[in-house]
């Protein structure tokens, strides 16, 4: 071997082995680089999609929880009715009011939770449905998807659809209450209530809410002005007419006697408490925590209420040459039901004229009634018959050509006042001839009105033996 040969051995064989060890080494780290960043981006999808469904799991919980604080609102609503048609009637009458109040709401929870809400919603658990009649089973039964936002429109579970609805319906027979108070037995009374809100408000409530025939026509109504309000209002009607008017409230010249109510405090309270629980009413109707949607409608809902006051002051100042509290305290809920029907789809500037309107007509309502001798204590058919025909009809004129709300949201149909017009007629069509008959036969099987001498004497010791405010009752000696 010579001497250039040993001198490669000697120093270039280790180079080129620390050099090929080096190369081997690099790739393997390249290697090693490219697997890791792979892993990388691989464990990349699954966590956006986790950070995803983080998120709308989330947002489903807000949506919810604001949709059960509205349900709160709407059952603090019971209490204001309670106390407006405590005052607007005589104390003699106060435990027989509060009694029937008391008993509606829980008639109303459970009629509508053994068949109610499946004859309003045939739809709930998955089917498709579009007509006028239609049941998907009695008693609750939550689908597999009804604790997910796989439910309904998503924000919302079946529970808490349940019992927010479940809160409307008891409404729509507390309007019955009043405007047939001071004379009405009270086991027919709560009959009535448990017929109506089982069958005829979960029926004709499936027409528009439940996915009917007059939901395929796009009839609008958002929160209730007809559903809720004018379904109330035509039974209240049926009633007035089958048990006649209160002892004294008419001459038989055809005078007007005006009977006090005996608490206007009481009055404004329960006033204030419905406004307050209207923001659960309308504001709820979004279905949804959306920030825009239910802001817009509170907006719009308050703003009616507050020109709902001022319409009525002005009418009844006029007509009645003093302001009178009653008709500025019913003004403020005639432009509440008013608004109701659109609260999501008229301008702020609309949903002032309804409230002015809605307002100024209902003085004027309350006096044709009694020209008419329609005896309604608290004014029921007006606030929330007339008023809640008139803001569905409003709709049709204000929002008339609108295929979105005024958020921007799709309708997914076209408002027009012909099918405004139509609703109005087909709940009115089918409401008052059910009330009128559920009423003719209580009246001609066990009665429907409390003797004259119970009238007279008060319905607390009538009907409770017992009286609301105690010392007040006078007894002959014997």
């Amino acid at each position: 071997m010579n001497r250039y040969a040993r001198k490669f051995l000697l120093f270039g064989l280790p180079v080129a082995l620390f050099l090929g060890l080096a190369l081997v080494a690099g790739a393997d780290d390249a290697a090693t680089q490219a697997v890791a960043e792979a892993s990388v981006e691989a464990a990349a999808v699954p966590t956006a999609a986790s950070a995803q469904a983080a998120a709308d799991q989330a947002m489903f919980s807000v949506n919810n929880v604001w949709m059960m604080v509205a349900t709160f609102l709407v059952f603090v609503m019971h209490l204001g009715f309670a106390t407006v048609e405590t005052g607007l009637t005589r104390a003699k009458n106060t435990t027989n009011i509060l009694f029937k109040n008391t008993l509606i709401v829980a008639i109303g929870l459970l009629s509508y939770t053994i068949i109610g809400f499946r004859l309003m919603y045939p739809g709930v658990m998955g089917t498709d449905w579009s007509g006028f009649l239609g049941c998907s089973g009695i008693w609750l039964s939550c689908p597999d998807n009804g604790l997910t936002n796989a439910y309904g429109l998503g924000t919302y579970t079946y529970w808490t659809d349940f019992l927010f609805q479940g809160m409307f319906a008891a409404t729509a027979a507390t309007i019955v209450s009043g405007a047939v108070a001071e004379r009405v037995k009270l086991g027919p009374f709560l009959i009535f209530s448990l017929v109506y809100v089982m069958f005829v408000y979960p029926i004709v409530g499936s027409w528009k809410w439940g996915g009917g025939w007059l939901a395929a026509r796009g009839f609008h109504d958002f929160a209730g002005s007809t559903l809720v309000h004018s379904v109330g209002g035509w039974a209240a009607l049926a009633g007035i007419m089958l048990l006649g008017p209160r002892l004294g409230k008419y001459t038989k010249g055809g005078r007007v006697k005006p009977i006090m109510g005996h608490s206007m405090p009481l009055v404004t309270i329960g006033v204030f408490l419905l406004w307050l629980g209207w923001f659960g009413f309308n504001g709820g109707s979004v279905l949804s925590a959306d920030p825009g949607g239910v802001s817009y409608v509170l907006v719009t809902t308050c703003l009616a209420a507050a020109a709902g006051i001022v319409g009525a002051m002005f009418s009844s100042w006029g007509l009645q040459k003093k302001p009178d509290l009653s008709m500025v305290l019913n003004g403020c809920l005639a432009g509440l039901v008013g608004i109701t029907a659109g609260a999501d789809v008229v301008s702020v500037e609309a949903s002032v004229i309804i409230g002015l309107v809605c307002g100024a007509l209902a003085v004027g309502s309350v006096m044709i009634f009694d020209k008419i001798r329609i005896d309604d204590p608290v004014g029921a058919t007006t606030v929330h018959l007339v008023c809640g025909v008139l803001g569905t009809l409003f709709v049709g004129v204000f929002a008339k050509g609108a295929t979105t709300t005024a958020m921007g949201a799709d309708l997914g149909y076209t408002i027009s006042l012909g099918t405004q017009v139509l609703g109005v007629l087909a709940y009115g069509a089918a409401c008052f001839p059910a009330a009128f008959i559920i009423f003719f036969v209580l009246k001609k099987t066990c009665g429907i009105r409390v003797s004259e001498e119970e009238e007279m004497r008060g319905l607390d010791i009538g009907e409770h033996g017992m009286e609301a405010y105690n010392g007040f009752q006078i007894f002959t000696a014997q």
